[in-house]
């Protein structure tokens, strides 16, 4: 396993890790019954902390934040040597995740995404974990949440007997879900984005090749030109321009302190 802590890409702190470790901090978690947040950033979700200090200092916060995106595991191996010869993708560590819940009869709860989504991914996990105890399952309202709702939310999963909650909300609304739910549960969460719509066959996976040359931002741009042109024309030069800047020092990434307080308001 390779565990070698945080270190900065671009202000946000980002975990050189690997598949192994990111999953067993998940289910010592899980065991031991203790909070803790996780999520998988590309470089969407990075360059989301870099224009946004609040949600910076959110991130900053995270127990396990793992490099989703191969040109987020190329800045680790840049700037700080990490040496990871692979990213940990949140879809496919969502797998890594579940199958050692399977094995060790703990039950997970599903929060975020339609109901249709919700509907096609169960019997897929299930297909693919015959063993899986799906504890209970919890669509997105699409809305903020309400006054107390936060609590409500938490004493269903936490009456439901699960063990991990997977959070598909999109970025950044599953990060602020995550960090602001944390406190309320004695479980981990993991902010997982696409890997509920991957895995109820609903998007298809770029080929291998792609995803290991990084380009699996184009790859999803062909598929949702119209709702994703903007993230990836925009997010993705601004990411290359400040990573050069920070490896040749002519930018100065200071991450924030980590976050303490819960917003006053999130989606659900």
């Amino acid at each position: 396993m390779t565990a070698q802590g945080k270190r900065n890409v671009l202000g946000v702190l980002v975990d050189a890790t690997d598949y192994a470790s990111a999953t067993e901090q998940v289910v010592a978690a899980a065991r031991d019954r203790r909070p803790l947040a996780l999520t998988a950033l590309a470089v969407h979700g990075v360059m989301t902390g870099v224009l946004d200090p609040a949600h910076n200092a959110r991130l900053n916060s995270f127990d396990v934040v793992t490099p989703d995106g191969q040109p987020v595991r190329w800045a680790l191996n840049l700037l700080h040597h990490a040496g990871l010869a692979d990213r940990v993708y949140g879809p496919t560590l969502t797998l890594h995740v579940l199958r050692r819940f399977a094995e060790e009869g703990l039950p997970v709860y599903l929060y975020g995404s339609t109901e249709e989504t919700l509907a096609k991914l169960i019997p897929a996990l299930e297909r693919m974990f015959p063993a899986l105890k799906i504890a209970g399952v919890e669509p997105s309202k699409f809305r903020t949440v309400g006054p107390g709702e936060d609590v409500e939310i938490a004493d269903r999963i936490r009456a439901s007997g699960a063990r991990l909650v997977l959070v598909g909300l999109g970025c950044p609304r599953q990060e602020v879900f995550t960090y602001a739910m944390r406190p309320l549960l004695d479980m981990p969460l993991m902010a997982v984005g696409a890997a509920f719509d991957y895995h109820a066959g609903l998007l298809r996976q770029p080929p291998p090749w792609m995803q290991r040359a990084g380009l699996e931002w184009f790859w999803r741009l062909g598929l949702e030109p119209r709702r994703l042109w903007r993230r990836y024309v925009i997010l993705n030069p601004a990411y290359l321009t400040r990573l050069a800047g920070q490896k040749t020092g002519l930018w100065k990434a200071r991450p924030p302190a980590p976050a303490t307080e819960r917003p006053a308001t999130f989606a659900v």
